[in-house]
């Protein structure tokens, strides 16, 4: 099974497989890499805090799903597992959007939603936290661009757990009969929660499961943006081509916790976790850059003020937003399509309560 790696551990290059990426593209991916990590940061800080949900912490893992989602229109369909935030952001969808979904608002889902060319949506599913759902997703998603001769693709991604799912073998094998354009993005970040690489499977790559299926597969060196980047790059060629679903496997590392309702510390060690921090996937991007004269230390100085103002900005439009969405009658909607008379009598009860307290309190009685 083929690995590829472009840039070392160092950052220094392999320049006989340096693929062609314009200059600002190599600098948005860069940003978004940076933005990823400082807005993991401050999730998870909010989170900690009380003042967000349990969400999924990227750090680590920005090249592994930044470098594959960089080769999509906006017209291709984007299938997210639960840690490709940073992918959600390249697709456009706002900060603040992120927040209020990790917070539990449904008005998350409608707060901007619009494409590059302001005409209308991205073609990106929701998050979808069940393990390998995505897969299945995407291939029917393909499936059907397939039937109506369109030469849009799908990308599916999800962790190394996720292929020891029933729903990982029946998409990849519907994929490869069918030819379906879809590209299966696994991010092998060593852990499914406790559950170690090497208790998954027996073989010795996850890339290789993608041959029993009638499908290319290749592992590349996850860390390595240009490698996802070019490996993705003709994953994405033959499924417009009509030449059919591809694999690619992304060794990569997850460096904080599951969730935050996770404690990695009581199933791996710390010399584990501190090997890996000297992969990270963004040092050595960086330097990249710097040696081709792409950045600066004043370019990266800016560069990472202007993005922690941006999010300083986000998170105070989306606790404006949640004050706005507060609404205790809200929690009688989206239960059923039409509400039965037993809720319709509890909503209405507590309507009345809501107007009685309101009414002590402005006559001085206190709520």
């Amino acid at each position: 099974m083929d690995h590829l790696s472009i840039l070392n551990e160092e950052g220094e290059l392999d320049k006989e497989l340096e693929p062609e990426i314009p200059e600002d593209l190599l600098l948005k991916l860069y940003r978004f890499m940076v933005l990823g990590r400082k807005f993991d940061d401050r999730l998870l800080s909010l989170q900690r805090q009380g003042r967000m949900g349990t969400f999924a912490p990227i750090s680590g893992q920005e090249a592994a799903h930044l470098g594959a989602v960089a080769l999509l229109r906006p017209s291709d369909w984007f299938v997210p597992s639960f840690r490709e935030t940073g992918a959600e952001l390249w697709r456009g969808r706002s900060m603040e959007s992120v927040i209020l979904g990790f917070a539990g608002y449904a008005e998350a889902a409608s707060v901007d939603n619009v494409g590059e060319d302001g005409h209308g949506p991205m073609n990106n599913m929701p998050v979808s936290i069940p393990v390998a759902s995505q897969v299945l997703h995407a291939v029917g998603i393909a499936w059907g661009m397939r039937y109506r001769k369109k030469d849009d693709v799908a990308m599916a991604f999800f962790g190394d757990g996720g292929t020891s799912e029933g729903d990982f073998h029946e998409g990849l094998n519907f994929a490869g009969v069918y030819q379906c354009p879809v590209i299966f993005v696994c991010q092998n970040n060593h852990w499914a929660i406790s559950t170690p690489r090497e208790k998954q499977t027996r073989s010795k790559t996850l890339a290789q499961k993608a041959l029993a299926y009638g499908m290319p597969g290749i592992q590349v060196d996850g860390n390595d943006v240009l490698a996802v980047y070019a490996a993705a790059e003709e994953a994405v060629a033959r499924a417009r081509s009509g030449e059919g679903p591809s694999m690619i496997e992304c060794i990569t590392y997850r460096m904080k916790m599951h969730t935050t309702a996770d404690d990695p510390k009581r199933y791996r060690k710390e010399e584990e976790v501190a090997a890996w921090q000297g992969r990270d996937p963004i040092p050595r991007f960086r330097k990249y850059l710097t040696d081709k004269g792409l950045l600066s230390d004043d370019k990266i100085q800016e560069m990472e003020s202007d993005i922690e103002e941006e999010i300083k900005s986000a998170v105070k439009r989306a606790e404006g937003l949640m004050a706005e969405f507060t609404d205790p009658l809200r929690m009688f909607d989206h239960v059923y399509a039409k509400r039965p008379p037993y809720l319709e009598a509890q909503r209405k009860e507590l309507e009345e309560e809501i107007k009685r307290a309101g009414d002590e309190d402005r006559n001085g009685k206190g709520v």
